[in-house]
Order: C-alpha cells, then sequence, then structure tokens
C-alpha cells in the first residue's frame, strides 16, 4: 500500500531527511535509488542539498511499493515503471485524481465567493 497521499505533497520542495522520514528509511538508501532511477531528479541548492518535488516523491513511493513490499528486485522494479506495470491496486487510482480535483474545485470556488 502506498506510504504517502499525493494531495497531502503541499510543499514545493522536501530535504532528503523529510523524505526519508515519509518512508522510514535511511537517507543513504534514498540518495542510492536516486542513482539508480532515472524517475529521481532532484535539484541541488548552492550548499549542494537535495530538494525533492512532490513528483520525486511520488517516484519514490511507487519505488518503495515495489522494492520493498512487494519484493521486486531493482531491475523489475525499473522494468515494472518503465512499462507502466505497476500494480493498479497499488497506485494513484481515478478515484484519488477526481478527489484531488474537486478539493481544488471547491478552493476555487471559495476564493471566487471571497
Amino acid at each position: 500500500m502506498s506510504k504517502i497521499n499525493p494531495a497531502e505533497l503541499t510543499k514545493l520542495y522536501y530535504s532528503i531527511g523529510e523524505v526519508a522520514d515519509m518512508f522510514d528509511v535511511n537517507t543513504s538508501l534514498i540518495r542510492f535509488w536516486e542513482k539508480e532511477f532515472n524517475s529521481i531528479r532532484p535539484k541541488k541548492n548552492k550548499k549542494g542539498n537535495r530538494l525533492f518535488s512532490p513528483k520525486d516523491v511520488i517516484a519514490i513511493d511507487q519505488i518503495y511499493l515495489l522494492v520493498k513490499e512487494k519484493g521486486f528486485t531493482l531491475e523489475g522494479a525499473k522494468k515494472a515503471m518503465k512499462s507502466g506495470e505497476i500494480p493498479a491496486d497499488e497506485g494513484s487510482t481515478n478515484s484519488d485524481v477526481i478527489q484531488k480535483l474537486e478539493s481544488i474545485r471547491e478552493k476555487l470556488l471559495n476564493l471566487k465567493s471571497n
């Protein structure tokens, strides 16, 4: 099951420590996955600190699901992500997207009325 809810990713960027805490893993594992998977491309600030976007966090969530929960090898996880074979019952579903869009619509209507 997914460790995060995409609707809860409200910040523009997350530090590597925050991302590691979300998944209860070491920061070294996040750095390792960054090297292994092309879908994780954090920005780096002037100090060289990694800044992960919500898109990166969602990619890490998919990797976590495949490797840690489903028992895929790294190569198997890469192939599954590349071909889009992530288990449908575990990934973001249409109902999640619809719920998020309805939430955004509600907020926009509230802004309009105020």
